[in-house]
């Protein structure tokens, strides 16, 4: 079946695209240069029969989640992005949405930090991209679990824990950081849907973005217990990308404890069981 333009696209980006930039392995004999439908389709969170669908032209209308998702696992420029998009006959997320493009400066820092976990946010606390040891800290997420203020309002919670008081301040703080946002990007649908969501089923969120209150910055250390390395504390620093308004979130542990001890056997069997 003939392609459409947005096929086309995809398959010549992925035939482009460098499997070793993108982290996965390279040994072993690969008939093309780029990236498999199966890679891409795991690095853009898509089954490969969609993929599939695209390339060949029997799925026609990909949303623009999917488009920047597709963007984002090809590692796009931000021209060749734009261009995806219109071949996809949608216009490229602009002014008053929230910027959800991860820079190539970005995306090196998560290819440098392979043995820290490392996640990357826009400014509604959604989780864009992680690399392997942040997935193997926390698990996956999926769907509207991606959203650390859904999580803690309405979904199962964070994954970490921090004392009763420094948990209410970050409630406060995500809140506030919401209400910023909406203010700086009016145009967002998914923004105002979501805050429309939270309202409507959290009372304590209602309320708290009704006394536009502020809150701290953020919590800077954070326990999880992890199933299969047990309990560690680690340090949490908060890097704001201020061109592209993203969060680059850093969890480390104090070289020489316990806790550096479960993070590193962590990076040994945790990720090994994501590649497994």
């Amino acid at each position: 079946m003939a392609s459409t333009e947005f096929g086309r696209a995809v398959r010549h980006f992925r035939d482009r695209a460098n499997p070793e930039a993108a982290g996965l392995p390279t040994g072993g004999h690969r008939r093309a240069a780029g990236l498999r439908r199966e890679e891409l389709a795991l690095l853009a969170g898509v089954s490969v029969d969609y993929v599939t669908r695209l390339e060949q032209g029997r799925a026609t209308h990909p949303s623009g989640q999917v488009v920047e998702a597709l963007a984002r696992a090809l590692r796009l420029s931000a021209p060749e992005r734009e261009q995806l998009f219109h071949a996809a006959g949608l216009l490229p997320p602009g002014r008053g949405t929230v910027p959800t493009y991860i820079t190539p400066s970005v995306q090196r820092v998560l290819d440098r930090l392979t043995e820290t976990p490392v996640a990357v946010s826009d400014a509604t606390w959604t989780l864009l991209v992680a690399n392997p040891m942040y997935t193997a800290l926390v698990g996956e997420l999926h769907g509207k679990e991606r959203n650390a203020v859904w999580r803690n309002f309405i979904g199962p919670g964070s994954p970490f824990r921090y004392p009763p008081h420094e948990h209410e301040e970050l409630e406060i703080h995500q809140v506030a950081e919401l209400r910023a946002a909406a203010r700086r990007y009016p145009a967002d649908r998914r923004l105002r849907r979501l805050i429309d969501e939270l309202s409507a089923g959290s009372d304590r969120f209602a309320r708290l973005w009704e006394s536009g209150g502020t809150g701290r910055e953020a919590v800077t250390q954070k326990t999880i217990d992890h199933p299969t390395v047990g309990t560690m504390t680690l340090d949490c620093d908060l890097l704001k990308v201020a061109s592209s308004d993203l969060r680059i979130l850093i969890y480390t542990a104090e070289p020489g404890t316990p806790d550096a001890e479960r993070l590193a056997l962590l990076g040994v069997i945790g990720t090994q069981a994501i590649a497994g």
